[in-house]
C-alpha cells in the first residue's frame, strides 16, 4: 500500500469551517460530473483523524460524496484548552458540520471512538432532535460496550485525571507507533511515513497535551451506557456492523453484542483484520462498507 498523503497535503483536499467558534477540519469530496450522489458522513476514531480515510477516498467518492471531519481536539481541528471535549459536545459539532454542508439524507458510518458519537447522535433522532434524514448505519470496531473492551494501558492511564497530564507529555512518538501497531493485526501495515503523518496531526496545535481530557470519553461511555446502548435496541435503520475480528481492544464480543442488540443487524467480519481496518486492507474494508449500503 502506497503512504498516505502527509499532512500539508491533506490540508489542501480539505477546508476549515467555523464550527461554534472553533476552527474545524472537514473533508467534502464528490464524484465528478454527478449530480446529488447519495452521501456518506464519517465519523473518526481516536487519537486519530479523518485521515484515515485517505487510503479509501478515491474508492468511496466514485459513486458517493462523503462529509468527515475531525472532532475538536483531533487532526487539523482546533484543540482548545477550555473544552469539555464531551461526546455530546462532539455530536452537536458534528450535526453542525452537516447542517453547514448541506446534508440532508446520508448514511452514517463511525469508528471506534466515533461510534460513541454516532450512538448520541441516534439518540437525538430517536427523540425527533436532528435535521439531517439517516439512511442507515455502518458501526466499525467501537466500544460503545465499555464494559467488554481490552482497554490499553496508555487508556487508562491517560484517563487518570492526576497521572494523565504527565502520561501524555512522557508519551513519544516511538510509544505512539508501538501503540498503533500493537493493535492493527499486521504492523506492516504502518510504515514509518504513515506513522510519522498521524504523529504530525496529534501533535498538530498542541494536540497531545489535549488527550487526558479527550480520553473522558471513557467515562461518558459507562455514565451515558443506557441512552447509547438503548438507542441502537430501538433502532429502526438498516445497520451494518463491520468488524475487523482480530482487534484486541473492540474485541469480536463487541460486534456481537451489537448485532444482537439492535433490530435487523448484520454483522460482517474482516478476518485477519484488527482495529484500523480500513488502513489495514483498504480494499476489503471500502468495497464491504460499499455493498453493505447498496453501493458497491
Amino acid at each position: 500500500m502506497p503512504s498516505l498523503p502527509d499532512p500539508d497535503t491533506w490540508r489542501a483536499m480539505g477546508s476549515l469551517d467555523a464550527i461554534y467558534d472553533h476552527e474545524v477540519f472537514v473533508i467534502d469530496r464528490a464524484p465528478a460530473g454527478v449530480d446529488d450522489p447519495p452521501t456518506i458522513v464519517y465519523l473518526h476514531g481516536y487519537p486519530t483523524s479523518t485521515h484515515d480515510l485517505a487510503p479509501v477516498l478515491p474508492a468511496l467518492t466514485a459513486r458517493h460524496r462523503v462529509v468527515a471531519h475531525d472532532h475538536l481536539g483531533f487532526g487539523l481541528s482546533a484543540k482548545p484548552v477550555d473544552y469539555s471535549y464531551s461526546l455530546i459536545e462532539q455530536a452537536e459539532v458534528a450535526l453542525e458540520v452537516w447542517r453547514r454542508r448541506g446534508v440532508k439524507r446520508a448514511h452514517l458510518v463511525a469508528h471506534d471512538y466515533g461510534t460513541s458519537v454516532a450512538t448520541e447522535i441516534l439518540a437525538r433522532r430517536e427523540r425527533g432532535g436532528i435535521d439531517v434524514e439517516l439512511t442507515g448505519v455502518t458501526l466499525c470496531n467501537g466500544s460503545v460496550h465499555v464494559e467488554l473492551a481490552e482497554l490499553r494501558v496508555i487508556q487508562v492511564l491517560l484517563r487518570n485525571k492526576v497521572l494523565g497530564p504527565l502520561v501524555a507529555k512522557l508519551v513519544s512518538r516511538n510509544r505512539f507507533a508501538a501503540n498503533m501497531r500493537a493493535i492493527v493485526a499486521d504492523a506492516a501495515a504502518l510504515p514509518d511515513a504513515d506513522i510519522d503523518t498521524m504523529w504530525a496531526l496529534l501533535e498538530h496545535a498542541d494536540g497531545r497535551a489535549r488527550m487526558p481530557q479527550i480520553t473522558q470519553y471513557l467515562v461518558e461511555r459507562r455514565r451515558y451506557w443506557h441512552r447509547w446502548v438503548g438507542a441502537l435496541t430501538r433502532l429502526d435503520l438498516p445497520c451494518h456492523v463491520l468488524w475487523g475480528d482480530k482487534d484486541p481492544i473492540a474485541v469480536p464480543a463487541l460486534a456481537e453484542a451489537h448485532a444482537a442488540e439492535t433490530p435487523g443487524a448484520r454483522l460482517e467480519w474482516l478476518a485477519g483484520l484488527g482495529h484500523y481496518p480500513m488502513l489495514e486492507d483498504p480494499e476489503r474494508w471500502s468495497r464491504a462498507l460499499l455493498a453493505g449500503i447498496g453501493g458497491g
